[in-house]
């Protein structure tokens, strides 16, 4: 029986002995209701005081069952609630060390700093993924909606340096600002760019005056959410098929097509051959649309003898599996 079950049970018999208590002085001495419960209570109480009135024989073998009985009862209860109260907090208690071990764990984690609308949803599509993440958020009233969604958190102030540090910035992929206010943003990339120089921030900009502030703080990129939803709109009207086509490779919810960006590592047995060489199209029946090379040119339909060499990126189509076989060949020290 779990400790909330015991303190129920413990409370009710409490009631119940305080009713019998009241009800047998008011049958037995015949007094009120008020003095009836006045010597319930003084008597479960064993606090000493006298009776406020005579109390005859009966009156007396009564007030002898109701010590016996009702005093273990009250201790009962006194205990289940101290029970319940220190559990309850030795398991809150518990329970945030095991987070707090799982933070410390991770590597190439992605730190999204406020769980408002914005940093719900971009939580939600990175587990999706998965990815790891763990969330800085000041306000305790978002805990529970944290705690519903599982996702690992900080309640604190994401600004504070001890709050990133324990949130693992200097072994994390990035770190996304989606704090409520641009001037907040703007101190948070301050301090995480202090802490982490090679750190990649992503951050939201509500005006657009506030972007060029963003960029230098540190920002790597700088998104507008009105700007995205904007574009995103004129485009559905501009190009519906094409919009479509990219909200299926987007989305996780079909198998036979993935859009998927996978970086080339130095020890792939791929690095330094050329797409016709590297027989992605044939063993994974996958598509190249694109490599981003080191240097940061976008190679955009690349023939097949274009070579990947370490550190591009291969932009591929392709099922979900396959894209999945393809990585790790690309990436296999992810795996």
């Amino acid at each position: 029986m779990n400790n909330g079950k015991h303190l129920k049970i413990s409370l009710i018999l409490a009631l119940i002995t305080t009713i019998v208590g009241t009800s047998g002085y008011m049958a037995i001495e015949r007094w009120g209701l008020l003095d009836a419960l006045y010597m319930t209570v003084i008597t479960l109480g064993t606090v000493g005081f006298r009776e406020i009135h005579e109390v005859g024989e009966a009156g007396r073998l009564f007030t002898i069952f109701l010590i016996i009985t009702g005093v273990g009862t009250l201790s009962y209860t006194a205990g289940s609630i101290v029970d319940f109260m220190v559990q309850g907090r030795i398991m809150n208690i518990m329970g945030r060390r095991r987070v707090d071990k799982k933070i410390a764990r991770l590597k190439n984690h992605y730190i999204v700093c406020g769980y408002g609308r914005i940093g719900r949803v971009l939580c939600r599509h990175l587990l999706e993924r998965p990815v790891p993440v763990v969330v800085v958020e000041a306000n305790p009233e978002l805990v529970p909606g944290m705690e519903k969604d599982g996702v690992l958190f900080l309640c604190g102030d994401a600004s504070d340096e001890a709050n990133l540090q324990k949130a693992g910035i200097q072994s994390a992929a990035g770190l996304v600002a989606v704090l409520g206010t641009d001037a907040d943003n703007v101190f948070l990339i301050l301090t995480a760019r202090q802490l982490s120089r090679n750190l990649y921030i992503v951050s939201r900009a509500s005006k657009d005056q506030a972007q060029a502030k963003l960029r230098a703080a540190g920002a790597n990129r700088v998104e507008s959410p009105y700007d995205m939803g904007a574009l995103s709109m004129a485009q559905r009207i501009l190009r519906p098929t094409v919009t479509n086509f990219l909200d299926l490779a987007y989305g996780d919810s079909r198998e036979d097509i993935q859009m998927e960006e996978i970086p080339v590592s130095a020890n792939s047995p791929l690095a330094t051959l050329t797409l016709k060489d590297s027989g992605i199209r044939q063993q994974f029946n996958s598509i190249i649309i694109a490599i981003k090379q080191k240097e940061g040119d976008m190679l955009f339909n690349p023939s097949f003898e274009s070579r990947i060499n370490e550190g591009d990126t291969v932009i591929a189509v392709g099922e979900v599996a396959s894209l999945k076989e393809l990585a790790k060949i690309l990436s296999p020290e992810r795996y």
